[in-house]
This record gives C-alpha cells, sequence and structure tokens, in this order.
C-alpha cells in the first residue's frame, strides 16, 4: 500500500499503488486532491480510502469511477458535504461508507471531554479557554 499526506505526490502514486489512503488536513490546497485525473490514473483494481476531509475528495468524479470501474472500489468515513452524500454513493455496490468513527474510543472520547472541561472552567473563570480552535471568532 501506498499512502500520501501532501499534495505534491498525490497525482504520481495512483498509478503504482493497489490502494490509496487519504488522511490529513483539508484548506484549499487539499481541496479535491483526489480529483477526475487522479482517479483516473489509478490502478482499475485499486482502493481509494479517506479517513481525512470528505472535500479532499471529489466525490461526484469517485461515483463516475466507481460505476466505469475505473477503480475497484472505494471506503469513506469522511464526506465532501456532511451529512449529504453525492447522488449514486450509497447505491454503489463496490464501496463502503461509515460514519466518522475514528475518534470512537473510550480512551479518544474520555481525552476530549477533559479538553471541554478545562474550556468550561476557564470561561467560567474569566480565562481564554485553553483549546479554543476558533480565537478570532471568540476572544
Amino acid at each position: 500500500m501506498l499512502s500520501h499526506s501532501s499534495g505534491s505526490d498525490a497525482k504520481n502514486l495512483g498509478h503504482r499503488a493497489d490502494s490509496r489512503t487519504r488522511d490529513g488536513h483539508f484548506n484549499a490546497d487539499t481541496h479535491h486532491l483526489v480529483d477526475a485525473s487522479t482517479l483516473r490514473a489509478m490502478k482499475n483494481s485499486s482502493i481509494l480510502i479517506n479517513t481525512a476531509r470528505g472535500p479532499v475528495v471529489d466525490e461526484v468524479a469517485l461515483v463516475t469511477a466507481l460505476r466505469e470501474g475505473a477503480i475497484g472500489g472505494a471506503g469513506l468515513d469522511v464526506y465532501e458535504n456532511e451529512p449529504k452524500l453525492a447522488p449514486g454513493l450509497a447505491g454503489l455496490p463496490n464501496v463502503v461508507l461509515l460514519p466518522h468513527v475514528g475518534s470512537a474510543t473510550v480512551s479518544v472520547r474520555s481525552e476530549m471531554a477533559r479538553l471541554c472541561a478545562e474550556n468550561a472552567a476557564a470561561m467560567a473563570n474569566g480565562t481564554p479557554p485553553p483549546y479554543l480552535v476558533n480565537s478570532p471568532v471568540v476572544l
């Protein structure tokens, strides 16, 4: 299996990989990083796995590639326009769709609860939350 986390090599791996995984962040540079040309470059037996952010995969192009047999299948737990799916995606026999369950472990959820509690305590004390992700909006 080959995987990538940056756009620089994304277009060049498909012709060699049996499967592709996509993980990492989403920004303007990674929007539709996996597009129709990327999917066409993949082996027709390749499996695309996206557990990163939905918009890194062009779902309309993915549906076309799956229908036409350009790739063998796909496994997704994130979607381009969550909670909506691209038309036709859910009905394909060569795709596995899951809710985003990557964080569904006791240890991760416990840590998430701890961070939320620390944020709430800080706000109750009139101080900025330590784990604030949208400070320009809140502060």
